[in-house]
């Protein structure tokens, strides 16, 4: 019966769209050791073994990383720490990091990506060299994900093109298909749906095969929402929270991804070899408000760990 009840939206009472239910297995969650040192336990909020990503902001100690990291897997989660490159000084650092990583927390996985620093701290500037170094591979690393931008990324293609960017991402198919490691594109975060199925249609047609997990944006107030979008570079999808902002009606009304997912949801359901394949939840408003949406309309695929049975 209880998971029944999770069937259900709390706040409307109707049956989860089983759309919806398939197209949020599996999905994952990215945390800061700040904000996760707020939550007594993990298995209150998420399902049993749903991958958490930890986001490593500059000067944050790696301390701070990896005592986050033992946690989240003492409690049964798959983590996958952050390693942007122009924070890391140098290859004797990154092999330090992910000894640390694996030697204390077991870690096997991990999110490659630029950073949002502008000027490289050391010797790295993009995913792709720490790819180069090798060790990751050396290190039995099982899956390695990189960075994807539907909108485009005006650190790489300052014109406002693509060209670099899709440069960027046929190297990584490239790599992924030498290596033995499992890749995929974890995405910035956006709030239209079709510029997100069409940008995932080129892909394929460009001959990129790397599962997508699409970056959503968690429940959060509106003035929230946008502050980390402008930051964040979100690009013209930007214009749907501008809109809501201009009607007084929603203006102080929290933003809901539920619109977005379910157009998603309802395009793979129709489209099974889409190559959108995971949702990976951006929890800007705060982890249980997320982890609560998940709950609501995720039906079997939100129910924490300890309720499952």
């Amino acid at each position: 019966m209880a998971l029944l009840n999770f069937r259900k939206r709390d706040e409307a009472g109707q049956p989860v769209d089983p759309r919806m239910e398939t197209f949020l297995g599996g999905f994952s969650i990215e945390v800061m050791p700040r904000t996760a040192e707020k939550i007594d336990d993990f298995r209150d909020l998420l399902p049993r073994g749903t991958r958490v990503y930890i986001a490593h902001i500059d000067g944050t100690p790696i301390e701070d990383m990896v005592t986050t990291a033992a946690r989240l897997a003492d409690e049964g989660f798959d983590v996958m720490p952050h390693f942007p490159a122009r924070i890391i000084a140098d290859a004797p650092t990154l092999e330090d990091w992910i000894n640390r990583y694996q030697g204390e927390a077991g870690v096997t996985q991990a999110l490659l990506l630029a950073g949002g620093v502008t000027e490289p701290h050391g010797d790295f500037h993009s995913s792709m060299q720490l790819l180069e170094t090798g060790l990751f591979d050396r290190a039995g690393f099982k899956r390695l994900h990189v960075a994807g931008h539907p909108e485009g990324n005006k650190d790489i293609d300052p014109d406002g093109g693509d060209r670099m960017v899709m440069d960027a991402l046929r190297w990584k198919q490239a790599f992924s298909d030498r290596t033995d490691a499992d890749m995929a594109l974890a995405t910035q975060f956006c709030f239209e749906a079709q510029p997100v199925i069409d940008w995932a249609s080129r892909l394929t047609d460009e001959g990129i095969k790397l599962p997508i997990h699409i970056g959503i944006a968690g429940p959060a107030k509106l003035q929230t929402l946008i502050k980390f979008a402008i930051a964040c570079g979100v690009g013209p999808s930007l214009r749907v929270l501008q809109k809501r902002a201009m009607d007084v009606t929603k203006l102080l009304l929290p933003y809901e991804p539920t619109e977005l997912v379910a157009q998603l949801a309802a395009h793979k359901a129709a489209n099974p070899d889409f190559n959108i394949t995971n949702v990976h939840m951006f929890p800007l408003g705060g982890i249980k408000t997320s982890a609560k949406w998940t709950q609501d309309h995720g039906g079997a695929s939100g129910v924490p760990a300890n309720q499952q049975g």
